[in-house]
């Protein structure tokens, strides 16, 4: 029977986008609401500033997203090129190098020559892009897959504290407390999944999430009429 595995670095490339759009879109938007509802606002500007905080967020989570994997992207791509040049115009250069990588991870250097020359003429290119670059299929930047992963979590975390206004009212109390739980939540799961404390996760992302809380909670409350 056929052994198989499933590692947890195979899910850091969704994982990360996923966790990042929604805390930011549960942090971003609550904290917007927040502040906006300190300032005494009525309850149709809170509704209308937190659709669109949310709406200007995805895009803006999707934009950040595919224009910084992008830049990975691109990156990997000029040094598989500058490694598939080399390959071709310097081999026992490059079958030295992969060679000493080996004789560094504790092969003897007989046994390091031999697998070096049996990868390389398998696939050279794989070879040198898996143990001298660190790329692999699994870790490839996906900037398309980033940006709308990105772009609806951010959405789904956003629409917390939307519906909160819907349910609630624009009450400051009840928004940062439901937001600030889902956020805990977020972030316990998030590290669940990574390996990581459930308990630290959900702290560090509640922690961070309240901060900015009270942050717009003041500048609302500075700029404007107290609640009453």
């Amino acid at each position: 029977m056929r052994h198989k595995e499933q590692h947890r670095s195979e899910r850091i490339g969704w994982l990360r986008a996923a966790v990042l759009g929604a805390d930011d879109g549960i942090v971003s938007t609550a904290s917007l609401v927040v502040g906006v509802a300190s300032a005494a606002s009525t309850h149709q500007a809170v509704l209308v500033a937190g659709i669109a905080g949310m709406v200007a967020g995805a895009f803006s989570m999707a934009a950040g997203e595919y224009v910084s994997v992008s830049s990975q992207a691109d990156t990997e791509r000029a040094d598989l090129a500058r490694e598939k040049r080399e390959l071709a115009t310097q081999p026992g250069a490059e079958e030295d190098e992969l060679t000493a990588i080996y004789v560094r991870r504790g092969l003897d250097s007989s046994l390091a020559r031999q697998v070096a020359r049996q990868l390389m003429a398998k696939d050279a290119l794989a070879a040198h892009a898996r143990d001298e670059l660190g790329l692999t299929e699994e870790l490839a930047a996906r900037p398309l897959q980033a940006a709308l992963t990105s772009a609806a979590t951010f959405a789904i975390g956003a629409a917390v504290p939307i519906l909160t206004i819907v349910v609630a009212n624009p009450s400051v109390i009840v928004v940062a407390s439901v937001s600030l739980l889902c956020l805990v939540g977020l972030g316990a799961m998030a590290a669940r999944v990574g390996g990581a404390s459930a308990l630290l996760g959900g702290a560090r992302v509640g922690f961070w999430g309240a901060l900015a809380m009270a942050a717009t909670a003041g500048v609302g409350r500075l700029f404007g009429a107290p609640v009453g």
